[in-house]
Order: C-alpha cells, then sequence, then structure tokens
C-alpha cells in the first residue's frame, strides 16, 4: 500500500488523481489533501475516499469542517500544507497546487525525505536550482506528472541520459492556434477556455491558449532531464496523441502515445517503475486518428514561448520574474482587466525591468515573485 498526500485535490489533477485512486484503492490511500476554497468539493470528495488529515486556506474553513468531522484532524495556512506534506506516514505527495504557492509544500517534502509526483511545474521552473540539488542530497524521486514530461520520462527509461541529442516537447497550440497575431485582439476569456484537447483549470487553459505553459514546461523539462536549451525543441501537434518524445545520438527518436487523458501520468506517477490498468481508459486507434501533424511554433505569433525560453537561458531569478508576471496577467485577464495580448506585453515589461539575481535563495525568490506580480498590477494602475 502507498499512502499519498494530495496537494490540490479540488482542481483539475486533484480530482482525476482521486479518480485513479478510488479505482486501485488495494494499492492507494490518500492519507492528506489539501484544497483552496471549495469545500462543498471537499466534502463530495470524504464521500468518495477516507481521508484523515485535510488543510483549507481559511481558518473558518477549518473550524468549519473540524465540527462537522470530529474524526479528522484538519489544518489551515501555509503551516498546514507543510504539516501534510511531511507526515511520517505519507509515501508521496502528489503536488497539484497552482502557481508558485507549490513551491514551499514541495521543498518541506522533500526535505522529510518523501518521493514527488510533481504537476506543479511553477516549482521547477522558479526554483530548480534548489529542488534538482534537494532531491539528490536526500535521496527522492521527483516523478513528472505533466503529460509531456511524463512522456520523456517513460522515453528515457532504460537508456543513458547521456546520449540524449533532444528533448522533443509537443504542443497542442491551445485554443488559439489557428488564429493569426491581428485575430488574437479582442478574443474573450470564453474563447481562451475553450480548449480543443484537454479539460484542465481555468489557469493552465490560459497559459496553453498564450503558450507560456509550454514555456513554463520548456524550463521545467531543462532541470528535470538536466539538458541545455538548445537541446529543447517545440513542436505544434494538433491532434495531441504524442505527448512529447526523445531524439537520441544515433537519430533514433522514442515517443509515447496515447489518448488525451491526464489520468495516465498521474497514475503513472504513483505506480512507477510498474503499470497498471488505466480503469475506464480507452485504448489509442491509430487508424481512426489516421493523421499526426507536427509544425514548428512561429516565435513570433507565439512570443510567450520565446520569451519562456530566454528567461530559461538567462537563468538566475528570471524564470521567477516570468512566472510571477504571468501568473498575475493570466488573473488579470480571467478577470477581465486587461486584453489577452497584454499578458505577454505585461511579462515581457516585467522581465525587462528586472535586475537579474544570480543563485537567488528561497527567500529572495518569494520577494521576487512577489516585486513581479505588483509590477504587472502597477503597470495597470491597480493596487
Amino acid at each position: 500500500m502507498k499512502y499519498i498526500t494530495v496537494l490540490g485535490v479540488t482542481g483539475s489533477i486533484g480530482m482525476q488523481t482521486v479518480d485513479v485512486v478510488k479505482n486501485h484503492c488495494e494499492r492507494f490511500k490518500i492519507v492528506a489533501m489539501s484544497a483552496g476554497y471549495n469545500i462543498e468539493k471537499v466534502e463530495e470528495i470524504l464521500k468518495i475516499v477516507e481521508v484523515e488529515h485535510i488543510c483549507v486556506v481559511k481558518k473558518e474553513d477549518a473550524n468549519y469542517l473540524q465540527a462537522k468531522y470530529p474524526d479528522k484532524k484538519v489544518y489551515y495556512g501555509n503551516d498546514g500544507l507543510v504539516k501534510i506534506a511531511t507526515l511520517d506516514e505519507v509515501d508521496i505527495v502528489l503536488n497539484a497546487i497552482v502557481g508558485f504557492a507549490g513551491l514551499v509544500p514541495t521543498i518541506e517534502a522533500i526535505k522529510a525525505k518523501k518521493d514527488i509526483a510533481l504537476a506543479n511545474k511553477e516549482t521547477l521552473v522558479v526554483a530548480g536550482h534548489i529542488i534538482t540539488k534537494l532531491v539528490k542530497e536526500k535521496g527522492v524521486k521527483l516523478l513528472p506528472v505533466d503529460s509531456e514530461h511524463s512522456a520523456i520520462f517513460q522515453s528515457l527509461n532504460g537508456e543513458n541520459s547521456k546520449e540524449i541529442k533532444k528533448i522533443i516537447l509537443t504542443a497542442s497550440g491551445g485554443s488559439f492556434r489557428d488564429k493569426s497575431r491581428e485575430e488574437l485582439i479582442g478574443v474573450s476569456v470564453e474563447e481562451a477556455l475553450n480548449h480543443p484537447n484537454w479539460s484542465m483549470g481555468a489557469k493552465i487553459t490560459i497559459d496553453s491558449a498564450t503558450l507560456f505553459n509550454k514555456g513554463l514546461e520548456v524550463i521545467e523539462a531543462k532541470w528535470l532531464f538536466d539538458v541545455d536549451y538548445n537541446q529543447i525543441e517545440v513542436l505544434i501537434h494538433p491532434e495531441s496523441i504524442v505527448h512529447s518524445m526523445v531524439e537520441f545520438i544515433d537519430n533514433s527518436i522514442i515517443g509515447q502515445l496515447g489518448n488525451p487523458d491526464m489520468r495516465l501520468p498521474i497514475q503513472y506517477a504513483l505506480t512507477y517503475p510498474n503499470r497498471d490498468v488505466l480503469v475506464g481508459g480507452e485504448s489509442l486507434d491509430l487508424a481512426k486518428v489516421m493523421t499526426l501533424t507536427f509544425k514548428k511554433p512561429d516565435y513570433e505569433r507565439f512570443r510567450a514561448l520565446k520569451l519562456a525560453f530566454q528567461a530559461g537561458i538567462d537563468g538566475g531569478s528570471m524564470p521567477c520574474v516570468l512566472n510571477g508576471a504571468n501568473e498575475q496577467a493570466n488573473e488579470l485577464f480571467r478577470s477581465g482587466k486587461i486584453e489577452f495580448l497584454q499578458i505577454e506585453e505585461l511579462v515581457e515589461k516585467a522581465l525587462a525591468c528586472h535586475e537579474k539575481i544570480e543563485n537567488p535563495t528561497l527567500n529572495e525568490l518569494i520577494d521576487i515573485d512577489s516585486w513581479a506580480r505588483n509590477f504587472v498590477l502597477n503597470e495597470i494602475g491597480e493596487d
């Protein structure tokens, strides 16, 4: 039996993790879970799986849950997150928190020698230098949950990482993949949230439309697989069937294919190094798919991707600025306060105005993240 903490349980990845655990209750048990503000969904989950430890954001929500479920241990805030990420009985922490907020609990879980199933890509984007060093020191596994990085991880099974020629990250192209830059002027939030292939949370769906998501994944791949940025290529692949590939020094390419179903990489991170039946999953029928298409991205059309590559190459604190500014701008767009194309414009300005710190500490990263968010707010006249 593998005992799991799920951080961000009420989100898309979190709920699909609950589904995987429910279908393999003989193998997995969720010991602890964290949620944001969706207490109704927390109560729904408690009807599906038995969970002893719960963490929420607000003290009043914690008090409500503790009174209603006296047999549970309920925590709140950042201290609560760290508590459930470091419980003695937990084997693996699946981090599905959205954004920078996932960083500290990941660090503390690694320090407590917990294996990490990482869906919170921002952890590696902003603090890859800290995380990778800590993982080696503590001897824990860092298992990717992103479909692309899971595909690369699977493609590298049994291979010598020194023989990697390049990593090929595939991208659906997002909601606006067929629109010109001119056609992106004035697009609505609803249009941006209409992803053609994947069912995901709102923040990541907007990131997919801008291609900031792919940019963050480029930086994540650099740290996960210890490659240089000139060894990472992005291809637009509208069918989302080939989840990513690795080309080796002999020009052989190994990739992982499957229907778009996030439960597969979630389950693989939990069962690794083994596999199990994906309950309710459908086999890929290549004869039915018939055609798989790939094309190089236009870096002027997808400027966010260009910004991410450059921030990664510049290194130091630049990826933290990229991430913090994007998180804030993404939220402003979803709130109807800025236009779609302003997201990348604001991020670009933040990067241009930041004075890089070469090897930032955790405390410095927290300050830089706050600076980037405030910079974006100030640019549009918000406090």
